[in-house]
């Protein structure tokens, strides 16, 4: 059986790992991108604004680290949001769609104890790199 291929991402345009993990890895052409908080990637520190303002630079960090592998929004199929509050589900859904708006890619949203950093929202994704043909 020959070996499969995992490569890491990392970009200096998104916030370094605060712990033990990468930015996002990639086996074959499916990628993994770490939850991303609402961090500032030249100061380490999370935006002011409240949680559509986090979410905004969580998803616009997730960016980079796609773009760092030669994709974008497009090449996402699942992400799971993480919330401090369940009640800022439709607000985070508010800035969500500006980054997904068409063949949305499946998602799970929770609410969880607490996210580092006191983060009100935190967004992972799995993506496939390459082209993408949609069917109906």
């Amino acid at each position: 059986m020959s070996a499969v291929i995992r490569k890491i991402i990392s970009t200096a345009k998104a916030p370094a790992a605060i712990g033990p993990y990468s930015q996002a890895v990639v086996v074959d052409r499916t990628m993994y991108v770490s939850g991303q908080l609402g961090m500032d990637p030249s100061t380490g520190q999370l935006v002011k604004g409240g949680v559509q303002a986090e979410a905004k630079q969580a998803l616009i960090n997730m960016g980079e680290i796609l773009k760092a592998a030669g994709c974008n929004y497009d090449n996402v199929v699942k992400t799971t949001v993480l919330l401090a509050d369940i009640g800022d589900f439709n607000n985070v859904n508010d800035v969500y769609k500006q980054f997904f708006s068409r063949n949305f890619p499946a998602r799970a949203a929770y609410q969880v104890a607490a996210l580092p950093k006191g983060g009100l929202v935190e967004i992972e994704a799995v993506a496939v790199l390459g082209p993408i043909t949609d069917s109906s």
